[in-house]
């Protein structure tokens, strides 16, 4: 669609090479640019141990490292407290079945009948060793009681004394004053419901109770028998269960300590990890910001694979994105001005001529230059007009599935019914029937697309000629074609053609009929509809008879 005469911008605007633009890269090397960038820029990443999340996890298990250091901790030494109990229980119930079988032995009396001689009773209880962190005491089948250990008896024996030892050390405790009177109470009525236990026959133990000072015990109950009869009950405390408990805090220490090393190496790591790397991110936003950088450059974090990898190659494709487009807004703007400089210069020209001619002729012809140049900087400015709002318009509507049967027929059928004598002829090569091919897009731009290329492709045919518009479509692909039987195009402007204001026109057409936007456009168009456009010439024998416009779309 080219002829042996064609203008194109006499220069570039300074700072632009030939790969600078957008539309001056091949369609399939902007189309992997894409794809890599998409599958870069996010979604959800697989083989993650925590879903979605690699990050999260990270955090998580962390944060419960510690914990579960503790909660391992506390179960082993509960175990050990627990096994500790028991084994005090088992040693306070043999101790004191030895005991009971001695008073069965030697203080218990048959007749009238079964009966536990008090006097006696007392006397073995105190003759047998009891250690000293110990308590035993002994009651009758009434349950009163008849000796304890704690408390001294009438007789003195001559021992020597053991050494001074200070306040609060084992042996028999000594009281600061009354206990509590809820103390007493509750340790009270746990004692007689140990004591009714045992004189039903069986041994009661405990693994804990209070005793009357509140504090916590291992008691075992054990029953005196004679014959079958129930004549007394020997109890044994042990009060080391206090220190037993210290220990095990004390035990827990450990863990405490691991647990807290634990967290504090996992806030540091998370610090390093999480924390230095956003005020990283943060800082180089700042310089974007301050427009001390165009874009955010930050290979070492780009290369994570967490999400702040994702978020840093995001942020380096968006503010990348951001400075190709103001590149491009600072080229747009540079291809702007010199394009209206020339119909600007020619319009000062005309002006400056009109009061030095003196004939309605030359006049005449000066008026007619006025208005060419006025016409064609009206093209020019709507043309930038649309292509200045385009990208706002294609980001607010939203993509919808188009039938593009009905949409490329309606436009072919209404240039067939406007269409004058001598004008090209519009033909539309649609699918077999019944087959239905759907888009996802805006009507109103792709059909600016589909128009712009009939009309280019008529510009360029001969008068009666023909422009024929194919749809036809794959599995995931539908291809549009518009082909032309008009002159072709050089091979190296194949591409060249969709730059900003590069325009070829045939020999003896108007200068400045059109403004060289209209393929850019219809590029950023589908492009926006993720799909890819081109030209090519068609040949015949090695002969070229016409150039054809080819646009590939989705399929919906």
């Amino acid at each position: 669609m080219a002829s042996d005469t064609g203008t194109a911008n006499p220069e570039p605007p300074p700072g632009r090479g030939p790969d600078d633009a957008d539309g001056a890269r091949p369609p399939a090397a902007r189309g992997a640019a894409a794809h890599e960038s998409a599958s870069r820029a996010g979604g959800k990443r697989r083989g993650s141990w925590f879903p979605g999340s690699r990050l999260s996890g990270l955090i998580v298990g962390l944060n419960l490292l510690g914990l579960a250091i503790l909660i391992i901790g506390a179960l082993i030494l509960n175990g050990s407290r627990q096994s500790l109990l028991r084994g005090r229980l088992e040693s306070l119930t043999l101790q004191g079945q030895l005991i009971a079988n001695v008073i069965d032995q030697t203080a218990t009396v048959g007749e009238p009948e079964p009966a536990l001689a008090p006097d006696t009773a007392s006397s073995v209880l105190q003759t047998l060793f009891i250690p000293r962190s110990q308590r035993a005491r002994l009651f009758d089948a009434r349950g009163r009681l008849l000796a304890d250990s704690y408390v001294v008896a009438d007789r003195v024996e001559a021992h020597a004394l053991p050494p001074p030892r200070e306040p609060g050390a084992s042996g028999i405790r000594e009281r600061q004053g009354p206990p509590p009177a809820q103390f007493a109470a509750a340790a009270a009525t746990a004692l007689r419901r140990e004591l009714a236990g045992a004189m039903s026959g069986v041994v009661v133990g405990d693994l804990t109770r209070f005793d009357e000072d509140g504090r916590k015990v291992v008691s075992v109950s054990i029953p005196i028998r004679r014959v079958r009869a129930v004549v007394g009950v020997l109890t044994l405390e042990s009060g080391a269960v206090e220190q037993d408990v210290v220990a095990e805090r004390w035990a827990l220490i450990p863990f405490i300590l691991v647990a807290i090393g634990v967290t504090l190496l996992s806030s540091l790591l998370l610090t390093q990890l999480v924390a230095v790397p956003v005020l990283r991110l943060a800082r180089a936003a700042d310089r974007v910001r301050l427009s001390r950088s165009r874009a955010i450059a930050l290979p070492d974090l780009a290369g994570r694979d967490d999400e702040l990898g994702d978020l840093t190659r995001s942020l380096e494709a968006m503010t990348g994105a951001l400075s190709n487009r103001m590149e491009a807004i600072e080229r747009f703007a540079a291809d702007v001005a010199h394009e209206l400089r020339n119909p600007m210069t020619s319009i000062r020209s005309a002006v400056e001529t009109l009061s030095l001619v003196k004939t309605e002729t030359q006049r005449g012809r000066l008026a007619d230059i006025l208005q060419q140049d006025v016409g064609r900087m009206e093209r020019l400015i709507t043309d930038i007009s649309n292509a200045s709002r385009l990208d706002a318009e294609l980001a607010r509507d939203t993509l919808t599935p188009l039938d593009a049967v009905r949409l490329i027929g309606d436009i072919c059928r209404l240039y067939q019914a406007t269409l004058k004598a001598g004008q090209p002829g519009v033909t539309f090569i649609a699918p077999p029937p019944g087959r239905a091919i759907h888009v996802s897009g805006l009507e109103g731009p792709l059909s600016q697309v589909i128009r712009n290329l009939i009309d280019n492709a008529r510009s360029f045919s001969q008068p009666g000629g023909e422009v024929r518009v194919a749809l036809a479509a794959d599995r995931g692909e539908v291809r549009i074609s518009v082909e032309d039987d008009g002159p072709g195009m050089p091979p190296d402007n194949l591409e060249t053609v969709f730059e900003r204001f590069y325009t070829y026109r045939p020999k003896g057409a108007a200068f400045g009929g059109n403004s060289g936007l209209g393929l850019a456009i219809a590029r950023q168009i589908i492009e926006t509809h993720s799909g890819s456009i081109w030209a090519e010439n068609r040949q015949v024998e090695g002969q070229v008879v016409g150039a054809r416009f080819v646009i590939t779309l989705p399929r919906a």
